[in-house]
């Protein structure tokens, strides 16, 4: 019997003192510091892909060139129309595309305003199964996005660049002129960005000039 009695004590006191070191911890958890660990958490899930990532994984897929030591640090260089540029890698050769440069490229375009949504990929251009076709284009000729021309200008072949290009450069002003988007899908994302005033029609291009043409 004293045996049994001394076993239910020890029991009772672990119990007591497990409930003391939970309490403990639940007040050192300020409600101040679980709300500023819950805000900051939810803060990173609106920020868009392609700025929370400086090199993301499409440029990957865009060519094989090591990039720039230290890109990811380097600040985007603006351009006097606004149009926002910054090099990945420089590529090769000495020739640069100018005004009237005809060149093709592959590229990737993304809608800010929707968290960074990819609506137009060069990669899904694959109609003979043979790898993508780039886009070509010749400059100077009203065929490409003037913001997109604009951050052309400069690039060297297999040359990997980011272009921001604000809403005045871009579709809300020339819906007809490339990248076109290949897929209904993404025809109606990019249209429900430049057909509404309420939202930013900022677009983000990643380039890589894989040839002059």
């Amino acid at each position: 019997m004293m045996h049994q009695y001394y076993s239910y004590s020890l029991l009772i006191a672990t119990l007591i003192l497990s409930c003391t070191l939970t309490t403990a911890w639940q007040q050192q958890q300020s409600p101040t510091n679980r709300r500023g660990a819950l805000e900051g958490i939810a803060g990173l899930a609106f920020l868009p892909p392609a700025i929370v990532h400086a090199q993301p994984a499409e440029l990957q897929n865009l060519g094989t060139q090591a990039p720039l030591p230290g890109a990811e640090d380097t600040p985007f260089v603006t351009l006097p129309n606004g149009v926002k540029t910054k090099d990945f890698s420089v590529g090769t050769g000495g020739e640069t595309v100018s005004g009237n440069s005809r060149v093709s490229i592959q590229c990737s375009g993304r809608l800010l305003n929707l968290n960074g949504v990819v609506f137009y990929n060069t990669k899904n251009n694959n109609p003979d199964g043979f790898g993508a076709v780039p886009l070509t284009v010749t400059l100077g000729q009203n065929q490409a996005l003037p913001g997109l021309e604009a951050g052309l200008v400069g690039m060297r072949k297999n040359g990997i660049r980011r272009i921001i290009v604000p809403a005045e450069l871009a579709y809300s002003k020339y819906p007809d002129l490339e990248p076109q988007p290949m897929t209904e899908l993404d025809r109606r994302a990019l249209d429900s960005v430049i057909k509404n005033p309420r939202r930013d029609a900022t677009i983000l291009f990643d380039v890589r000039l894989e040839r002059f043409k």
